[in-house]
């Protein structure tokens, strides 16, 4: 069974993601994306497994890069893709994937529903 949180030590909401993984008795592999960027085909592969329709559902709108790079009317889900890669920052956080399936956590209880 694979387990994986992306994870930013410095969000509560990730920190509180993981803290719960560990109370369920679970020891996930942790990727510090910040650190560890995902891979555009990596990204894609999350979008799909978190089921959402286009990659925005996976950006951080309010992030100061998604503004300086002008991405709020872009529809090419290519160009947001990249900069995700590029922009790690812009990646919605925590991610929790296990065997194929992925939730996010916010908030954190909504990773349960992979177990």
């Amino acid at each position: 069974m694979t387990l994986k949180i992306y994870h930013n030590p410095r969000c509560s909401k990730s920190r509180q993601t993981l803290a719960l993984l560990l109370e369920h008795g679970h020891d996930p592999e942790i990727v510090q994306y910040l650190n560890d960027v995902p891979s555009e085909a990596q990204i894609k592969s999350l979008i799909k497994m978190l089921g959402f329709s286009t990659a925005r559902g996976l950006m951080r709108k309010s992030e100061q890069a998604y503004k300086d790079l002008g991405l709020k009317g872009v529809d090419d889900e290519a160009i947001l893709v990249k900069a995700m890669s590029e922009n790690p920052k812009l990646i919605e956080r925590p991610i929790v994937v296990k065997n194929g399936k992925a939730a996010l956590g916010r908030p954190p209880e909504n990773v349960l529903t992979l177990f």
